[in-house]
């Protein structure tokens, strides 16, 4: 393998190795939305019948 061929191979394993890492960190960073609970939040009291 010739020079120019082995440093096109670690350019690319290493930004594909950089991008997973970064987007990798990101999800583990990310707090989670907060969703409204559809069964108590959101049902109106006048709606709701009470048998």
């Amino acid at each position: 393998m010739n020079s120019a061929a082995l440093i096109t191979m670690v350019l690319a394993q290493g930004i594909v190795i950089c991008l997973t890492l970064y987007f990798f960190y990101k999800v583990l960073k990310t707090p989670p939305v907060q969703e409204p609970d559809s069964f108590s939040d959101n049902d109106e009291e006048s709606v709701r019948k009470n048998d």
